[in-house]
């Protein structure tokens, strides 16, 4: 069969069985088989699959059927403009997620900052990119997961920036060796009824997604943690899910009541990202 007729059997596929972006996911997955950039894939449309990749698609199919994410069925995701390896160690990046990077490195225009913390750093998909856009800051990213971890090592090395992103390991902020200029944190916050809501959810670690109760217990022992870890005119940043954004304002002028609270939205509308600013 040639690869337009498996693409189109694909999206058949994948449309009966209600996957969301079917042609997408289906391009994506038979990219992945041939091991084809975009180019590649649109040039050889008329290509002959070999048995053995005819094979492997229908099992990369029936993963994607079954509800696994395909970025851990190709093992990489995009961010950012970047490819990131991924595992199940990890979270998934988002692309909701890259509002934090944007913020952070309009804030870093008009203050160079010479530290940044990136707690939860997960694939390391956040730190690798600030790095990479600045490259004389230094930047710690910590997880309490060895595994995620390992996980970010790779990224760190695939992007030639281990030099400049320092992975630790540890409870939130327990193991930054200093006080920084900036703390990101894309920390659990979805409620933890809601965890059976998304069929792909239950393929992901669920430490990076359980916030507990109302999705805010992780972001509260951050926010009690901050004052210590930051340095005056310092800045905090929050990745925060949708109805969240009053709870977290309100938790953080409570502890900072001098500090200055921006709330900024993503592209769909939603409050998606908090900015502290100390004084």
């Amino acid at each position: 069969m040639r690869v337009k007729e498996m693409l189109r059997q694909g999206r058949e596929t994948l449309t009966a069985n209600r996957i969301e972006d079917a042609g997408l996911e289906a391009e994506v997955l038979l990219r992945h088989t041939l091991s084809f950039d975009r180019v590649q894939f649109y040039l050889q449309q008329d290509r002959e699959l070999s048995a053995g990749e005819n094979e492997n698609f229908r099992q990369s199919l029936q993963r994607r059927l079954n509800n696994e994410p395909s970025a851990y069925i190709t093992g990489h995701r995009e961010f950012y403009g970047r490819e990131f390896y991924v595992d199940s160690n990890v979270l998934i990046p988002r692309p909701e997620t890259e509002l934090l990077v944007e913020t952070a490195l309009g804030l870093a225009a008009n203050s160079p900052l010479r530290t940044i913390a990136d707690i939860g750093t997960g694939s390391g998909a956040i730190a690798i990119s600030l790095a990479l856009s600045l490259p004389q800051t230094r930047i710690y990213a910590a997880d309490i997961s060895p595994a995620a971890l390992k996980v970010a090592q790779i990224n760190c090395r695939k992007h030639g920036v281990t030099d400049v992103v320092h992975l630790l390991q540890g409870d939130l902020l327990d193991p930054l060796p200093e006080p920084v200029d900036m703390i990101l944190a894309n920390l659990p916050y979805v409620r933890e009824e809601e965890l059976s809501r998304v069929n792909t959810w239950h393929f992901e670690p669920s430490t990076a997604l359980n916030g507990g109760h109302d999705g805010l217990d992780i972001i509260r022992r951050l926010c009690a943690q901050a004052g210590s870890k930051l340095r005056p005119g310092g800045a905090l940043l929050l990745e925060i899910g949708a109805g969240q954004g009053s709870t977290v304002t309100e938790l953080l002028a409570d502890i900072f009541p001098l500090s200055e609270i921006k709330l900024i939205l993503d592209g769909a509308g939603i409050e998606r990202v908090v900015v502290i600013t100390l004084p």
